[in-house]
């Protein structure tokens, strides 16, 4: 019997509600590409409810609405939260495998990462209230100054389906620790733990309006939240287009925006290195998460004296990679997120062998699936600088190489991209390592790694990989602004004009 799949309505002011025009999208399962239920389908009409549940909640009794709430109320119910998340692993992992095809055994670390995420962002709660009222040096002993920091307001949560829980997570828990209320757009691509989150705040009695969460398509339910006059700020995680679209809207009303968007990320492998250690970081960077990550190391830089014998010994690696329905035990690499994806990212293989790549290794679905969107971890070798290949995001598990034949040219090829989200260089010669790594045009670098990610160090990128940073204190930030107050101390008075008292 298949594992079930909840079936859920848009969730707005702490209730289960229809959507008003009564739409719903289908689920389909990526690894059988068949049709496992159906979520909700927001459209302008539930953005307007939402947003009002959500202004209520933020505004509603000074002194007992959730912006004056203090640190350590909001901490108890996240570290609430992060408990239930972790009671109900087992269970969301496996929806998540089903929803977007990751394997199950990464699933569940995600989810591990989830409950740790609020749990985190718990810890930062409560340190905010110790902070309230920081002075401010002053030159005038007249004056005395101190900093206020509050949250930001009523903020859009526009996340993506590759991490589904896990991204929104990244955006909720620090929204919500700083004391904003939040509208979450998860992507319609992979909604069912986003809509189970839901259930978890219901369950431990987060106010209601704190957080709605609202399934949907982007034209019809994202547009009309990032465009919303009562909206203060937007969160994005996606493409850079998408990105770019949100910018433009959010700037009619000065709205401020964070963004962390695509990349075309290099990873460049040094001569002096240990062939396997490299080679299975070098997979793990471009291959993980289905090769559906925004920083995938999915450009690889290998030095020219070791580039034959390192990418036979990385074929191999990749040969060994088992491929198969992500429940299955043992799984490392599942489908990739929907129909509309797999053929994006076969057309890309094709265009680089019709520009003349070589396809080294994979390329097509595996010979022994004969359905299901997987596509084999794609090797493209006799890459150069032009083809759509190199330039572009493929948001799959493809891999293309170039060598190199000195530290400057490595450095040169990784920083020419129009993306800077992350960068990963593998040598034994750390000096060397901390140089390049310096050089590097990104706002994440790995040394002899690749793709790890700890929520207490930022994440984010340069250039149209997006602009200011999540995770760590850094993503609490975001929805923090800071207010200046200023005191006039003094018992005499300013007397900057003449007293009429005197005249």
């Amino acid at each position: 019997m298949a594992f079930p799949i909840p079936n859920r309505q848009l969730f707005i002011g702490g209730e289960w509600r229809e959507p008003v025009l009564k739409k719903r999208i289908p689920i389909i399962n990526p690894s059988t590409e068949e049709s496992i239920g159906d979520i909700p389908a927001a459209t302008a009409e539930d953005v307007e409810i939402a947003v009002e549940a959500a202004q209520k909640a933020f505004t509603r009794n000074k002194g007992r609405d959730w912006a004056f709430t203090s640190g350590a109320v909001r901490a108890k119910y996240l570290r609430a939260i992060a408990a239930k998340i972790t009671e109900k692993k087992a269970e969301l992992a496996k929806l998540e495998a089903i929803d977007c095809g990751k394997p199950l055994d990464e699933a569940a670390w995600d989810i591990d990462d989830v409950a740790g995420c609020f749990e985190y962002y718990a810890g930062l709660a409560e340190g905010l209230d110790a902070k309230q009222k920081a002075p401010v040096s002053l030159p005038m002993e007249t004056f005395k100054s101190y900093v206020l920091k509050e949250p930001i307001g009523v903020v859009a949560l526009i996340t993506p389906w590759n991490y589904p829980l896990l991204m929104a997570t990244w955006k909720v828990a620090p929204a919500l620790a700083a004391g904003c209320t939040a509208i979450l757009k998860p992507s319609e691509l992979a909604s069912v733990t986003c809509l189970e989150l839901a259930e978890v705040c219901r369950e431990v009695g987060l106010p209601p309006g704190v957080l709605n969460i609202l399934t949907g398509l982007g034209p019809e339910a994202g547009a009309p939240l990032v465009s919303h006059p009562q909206v203060d700020k937007v969160a994005f995680t996606g493409s850079t287009a998408t990105g770019s679209r949100i910018m433009a809207s959010a700037a009619q009303m000065v709205k401020p925006v964070s963004m962390e968007l695509g990349g075309k990320s290099p990873i460049v492998v040094f001569e002096d290195v240990d062939l396997d250690k490299a080679a299975e970081w070098t997979a793990f960077g471009c291959f993980w998460t289905n090769g559906q990550i925004c920083s995938a190391t999915s450009r690889l830089l290998v030095h020219e004296r070791i580039a034959s014998e390192f990418l036979d010994r990385l074929v191999k690696w990749c040969k060994n990679i088992k491929i198969s329905d992500p429940l299955e035990e043992g799984c490392r690499l599942g489908p990739v997120v929907s129909g509309g994806q797999y053929d994006k990212v076969l057309k890309f293989i094709s265009t680089a062998k019709s520009e003349g790549a070589t396809i080294l290794s994979g390329g097509a679905r595996p010979k022994h699936l004969n359905k299901g969107f997987f596509i084999e971890p794609t090797i493209i070798s006799d890459v150069n600088t032009s083809m759509q290949i190199w330039r572009e995001e493929v948001f799959g598990p493809v891999l293309c190489v170039k060598t190199f034949s000195s530290e400057d040219e490595a450095i040169e090829l990784a920083n020419d991209t129009h993306y800077g989200l992350g960068a990963a260089v593998i040598s034994n010669d750390l000096e060397r390592c901390d140089r390049v790594s310096k050089s590097f045009r990104a706002g994440i670098v790995w040394i002899n790694c690749s793709q790890p990610c700890f929520c207490q160090a930022p994440w984010g990128g340069l250039k149209r990989s997006g602009f200011g940073r999540e995770l760590g204190e850094w993503g609490l930030d975001n929805y923090l602004s800071v207010k200046q107050v200023t005191q006039y101390i003094s018992n005499e008075p300013w007397g900057w004009y003449q007293s009429p008292s005197k005249l």
